[in-house]
């Protein structure tokens, strides 16, 4: 199936509601077709056995040209097929990433390409240390974001993370005085994912910085450690 083929199938499922409710939930520059998770999830098994042959260097391609069409969607669909595809993934450099992520203005492309993609190519030494904490000197919220959600592509297990303690409070530790909203959100997020597999490195982050953490990081990561949930009642 071509891109523009993938388009009309997308388009043809699209929710008005959903493309409404994105302008404020996700507001993006990108077009948002309306098409909702399932749906996308759908046409991936439909294409999929068509493309799971490709060499993984023409799947890394065709993933950018779905990428280039600005189509919030494709760019979801993007992520998926590499996901797919553990031999395109391995192939990933920083400048096939920081092209894969060149769309990235809202909270859900950012947050797929983290954990499906950077955060896989960083815990596989493909892009090194540096080049995720020159992400958060960008001034750019969302490759900064990346950053910061990437360290869950580290520790997540369903993602094929098993653990990072080091690599998760040294990027942790950038942003802790950080009180953008986006990044509030992230740090929370990636101490939380991390004390599923080190609790005790986790206490002592948060018994160290507790008095520059926003309150949102306090209450929510603290819930975490105490009660195993994101918020107690």
């Amino acid at each position: 199936m071509d891109i523009k083929s993938i388009i009309f199938e997308l388009r043809s499922v699209g929710d008005p509601e959903r493309i409404e409710k994105s302008k404020s939930y996700f507001p993006t520059s990108m077009e948002v077709l309306g098409a909702k998770n399932p749906d996308v999830k759908k046409l991936i098994g439909e294409i999929w056995p068509e493309i799971k042959n490709r060499p993984p260097e023409k799947l890394i391609s065709f993933c950018k040209e779905l990428v280039a069409t600005k189509v919030m969607e494709c760019n979801h669909l993007a992520f998926e097929l590499l996901w797919k595809n553990k031999k395109a993934l391995d192939l990933l450099k920083l400048p096939d990433l920081e092209e894969l992520g060149v769309n990235m203005d809202n909270w859900a492309t950012t947050d797929g390409f983290s954990v499906m993609l950077s955060g896989w190519a960083w815990r596989n030494n493909q892009i090194s240390d540096d080049n995720i904490l020159k992400w958060l000197e960008t001034g750019n919220r969302w490759w900064r974001r990346a950053a910061v959600v990437s360290t869950v592509g580290l520790n997540l297990r369903s993602r094929g993370g098993t653990g990072d303690t080091k690599r998760t409070l040294m990027v942790c530790e950038k942003v802790v005085d950080d009180r953008e909203d986006m990044m509030i959100k992230a740090l929370s997020w990636a101490l939380r994912e991390l004390s599923k597999t080190d609790k005790p490195a986790v206490e002592g982050f948060m018994k160290y910085y507790r008095l520059r953490l926003a309150g949102r990081v306090v209450r929510e990561v603290t819930s975490k450690l105490t009660t195993g949930l994101k918020n107690s009642k």
